[in-house]
């Protein structure tokens, strides 16, 4: 038995479980790259399990056809949009998945918010430099925040800016003003949110209906001192349109955890955007997240072994 786990970018698959249960007759294989074409078929074809971390490598129909030997797929979470889970059950396969916290993307989100308030990358950067008070801030306690999602995690969110004593709206197609008051934030339509946050931050799922949601239009709307925060899925905004307005001062600053392309190759021109903090997607990459992650992982590589597989997902 064969098993291949994708995607361990920062190595830290073997050391957060106990992978020594599966036996010396399981033979195990961490890669560290992400790649794409036939060098991919090529290094997944002996494998009977796949142990993917969501949203890196993507798996589909095409590449299922070429792994012969394949019988389960493992994923990090309990949803993967670059799973093909109909074209795997179709095939006969085992699809597990695991269980997800969450709130490590919620806490990054929040620090990234205090970040910009705070000037602190660039006033950290600033020392190293040589320098001294380069850069005012603006406090937390009063500046409105607007969150555009209120699920699980926007909602964790507002926990977060409520300690802080921030002014809380939130906005999105689907919300009600029922919700809202559920959670405690004030509910405003789609203009009054772009025009009176001082801080938007995206927590919304990924689907068509979302697609460059934030664009020229909504970040024309934001105030010139304002800030964006996504940590949630790189299409909903159009960077072509934020890196414009990055370039021009239109707004004060965005920070960004999520992209079109991951990795973000060194030469793109991304990384010289003007007022773009850059985290390289570590969101939900926490100590204790990766070992929910890759211990649930390890239990399930068990059960498919076993010929019961758990967690099983379903199109």
């Amino acid at each position: 038995m064969k098993i291949a786990i994708l995607d361990d970018w920062l190595d830290c698959a073997l050391d957060s479980c106990d992978w020594n249960r599966l036996g010396s007759d399981v033979i195990i294989d961490v890669f560290h790259d992400t790649i794409t074409g036939t060098a991919l078929v090529e290094r997944l074809q002996p494998y009977d399990i796949i142990c993917m971390m969501r949203e890196r490598t993507p798996i589909d129909a095409a590449l299922m056809n070429q792994l012969p030997n394949l019988k389960g797929i493992v994923t990090s979470g309990m949803r993967n949009a670059a799973l093909d889970i109909n074209a795997a059950k179709s095939r006969g396969l085992m699809v597990s998945g695991t269980g997800s916290p969450g709130h490590a993307t919620s806490e990054l989100a929040f620090t990234l918010i205090a970040m910009q308030a705070r000037q602190i990358f660039a006033s950290a950067t600033a020392m190293r430099g040589g320098k001294w008070q380069t850069h005012l801030g603006r406090d937390l306690r009063g500046a409105r925040l607007g969150i555009l999602g209120l699920g699980r995690l926007g909602t964790q969110l507002a926990g977060y800016a409520k300690a802080f004593g921030m002014e809380i709206q939130a906005w999105s197609q689907n919300l009600t003003k029922e919700r809202c008051d559920e959670v405690g934030v004030l509910y405003v339509d789609r203009e009054a949110f772009f025009q009176s946050s001082d801080f938007i931050s995206i927590h919304l799922k990924l689907s068509s209906r979302v697609h460059h949601l934030v664009g020229t239009e909504e970040i024309a709307m934001m105030k010139p001192d304002a800030y964006l925060v996504n940590t949630s899925r790189a299409p909903i905004i159009d960077m072509a349109a934020l890196t414009n307005a990055l370039a021009i001062g239109q707004i004060a600053g965005a920070a960004i955890d999520v992209y079109d392309h991951e990795p973000v190759p060194a030469a793109n021109s991304l990384r010289n955007t003007p007022n773009l903090l850059m985290t390289p997607h570590i969101g939900y990459v926490t100590r204790e997240t990766m070992d929910i992650f890759y211990g649930e992982t390890l239990d399930a590589v068990e059960a498919m072994i076993a010929g019961t597989p758990i967690r099983e997902l379903m199109p």
